[in-house]
């Protein structure tokens, strides 16, 4: 078997060295080393070696979808008038349907099926909201769907019964009544991943299908996933590179579970020997959880899912029944001027936590929920230093953390959350990033340019 002999990379962020993989693991790690007959030899000229970074919270399926949908909101499109340029001019795909992304009310207000159609009728249009709760369908999407007669509780309905081509949380239901498309193709988001340095993935999709996760099984994309989204009655998946994860809960901020619904969904997953990892996107949900929590206690490994929003009244609490949380302060970078002119100003400290939440004995993950949010790692890294927002706004500036924590956390593994760093060293596996310049140079000014190489398992992933 062939291997790989990584010369004279910077380890740790200090001392020089030779580094040989063997297979899927780091065999050998020494100054002297010299290339075997079968080495592939990778000159680092002392650059940084790091393990493989791992985003702990996105969405692969929909990234892909992303990657081919017509992008309806800022930066691109702003106002009604460049909206409607943009729909009219889109070409649909495959299935006839034009299919939308990214769209928030600062475009162009409030779209339902009858403002749809007067922007475009001749074909199926759908937009899906940028906070992804949310589908719009103009009228011939509705027809199609034949939504007058769908039953599912996020349809939005007029005061006569009549759908407004609004879908809440509707998903699963939607993709049911849509035609077939083009087949996934996840290998290649898998490439943009590793172009990050990503070599490991926690997709938080909730409610995966067996297809699905048969995907997953079958090498879909080169990294290590882990999935919150396997069911409580399914079989654990079958692959070395593939783990079940906490399980997925949605509190949605459309409609809140009672306490009694929620303590029991969270109950069933703790008895089936699964954490939760909890939506909390509001206060009120998050509140909710925590009432929850008190009543059910609280199983190693149980998170929350953005803490977009934590009172300081509730930091210690948080710590005190051990929950981990996964947020994503890349969302001050791509949307931080709207949480300025549109969360109370008595909210804005509270705004993705990071420093007073670690401060407080509560491990926290960085992440990035692609594709709502940005999925360079890098772009995260340097928010959650800077906090600033496009115009120069800075956000909750108090929470923000060092360059080098805020890397950290990349390296922490899926199941410990904030906890150990996953490192360089003999016997560790070979999920690595070369970077092109030391570690002190790459988190002065964090920039996904100074990924060199990624190799996952042992195997170097092209660009």
């Amino acid at each position: 078997m062939s291997g790989l002999l990584f010369r004279d990379a910077e380890i740790g962020g200090r001392r020089r060295t030779n580094v040989r993989v063997a297979g899927e693991r780091i065999s050998e790690i020494g100054a002297h080393l010299a290339p075997a007959a079968t080495d592939e030899v990778i000159e680092c000229r002392g650059g940084a070696l790091i393990p493989g970074l791992w985003d702990h919270h996105l969405h692969l399926h929909a990234l892909w979808a992303w990657r081919r949908s017509v992008l309806c909101g800022p930066p691109e499109v702003e106002g009604w008038d460049a909206l409607s340029a943009k729909l009219r001019s889109a070409v649909p795909d495959e299935t006839g349907w034009v299919r939308g992304v990214g769209y928030v009310e600062s475009v162009a207000g409030d779209l339902d099926a009858t403002r749809l159609d007067s922007l475009r009728a001749d074909v199926p249009v759908r937009i899906q909201h940028r906070s992804g709760a949310l589908w719009m369908l103009n009228s011939a999407a509705a027809h199609e769907t034949s939504l007058a007669s769908g039953h599912h509780s996020g349809i939005e309905r007029s005061s006569d019964g009549t759908p407004t081509g609004r879908l809440w949380r509707a998903d699963d239901w939607l993709r049911a009544c849509l035609p077939a498309g083009a087949a996934t193709d996840l290998y290649t988001i898998g490439r943009e991943l590793a172009r990050y340095g990503i070599t490991g993935v926690t997709d938080a999709t909730p409610d995966l299908n067996t297809d699905t996760i048969a995907a997953f099984e079958n090498d879909a994309v080169p990294q290590r996933v882990h999935l919150l989204g396997v069911p409580l009655a399914a079989a654990p998946p079958c692959h070395p590179r593939v783990t079940t994860g906490p399980y997925k809960i949605v509190l949605a901020d459309s409609g809140l579970p009672s306490l009694d619904d929620l303590t029991g969904r969270i109950t069933d997953a703790h008895e089936r020997g699964r954490a939760v990892a909890v939506h909390c996107v509001t206060r009120e949900a998050l509140l909710l959880l925590l009432a929850a929590l008190g009543e059910t206690g609280v199983r190693d490994g149980d998170r929350i899912e953005h803490a977009a929003l934590v009172p300081a009244e509730s930091i210690g609490e948080l710590a005190r029944l051990g929950l981990r949380v996964v947020t994503q302060p890349g969302f001050i970078a791509d949307r931080g001027d709207d949480f300025l002119r549109n969360v109370p100003t008595f909210d804005h400290g509270d705004l993705y936590r990071c420093r007073r939440l670690s401060d407080a004995g509560v491990p926290v993950a960085l992440s990035s929920d692609a594709p709502y949010g940005p999925l360079d790692p890098w772009t995260v890294i340097d928010s959650a230093v800077h906090r600033r927002t496009n115009s120069g706004a800075i956000v909750n500036g108090d929470e923000a953390i060092t360059a080098r924590a805020a890397l950290l956390s990349y390296l922490t593994s899926p199941d410990d959350l904030g906890g150990r760093t996953r490192g360089i060293r003999a016997g560790a596996a070979a999920d690595l990033v070369l970077l092109h310049v030391p570690l002190a140079e790459a988190l002065h000014s964090p920039d996904a340019e100074a990924v060199h190489r990624t190799v996952i398992a042992g195997c170097p992933i092209e660009p």
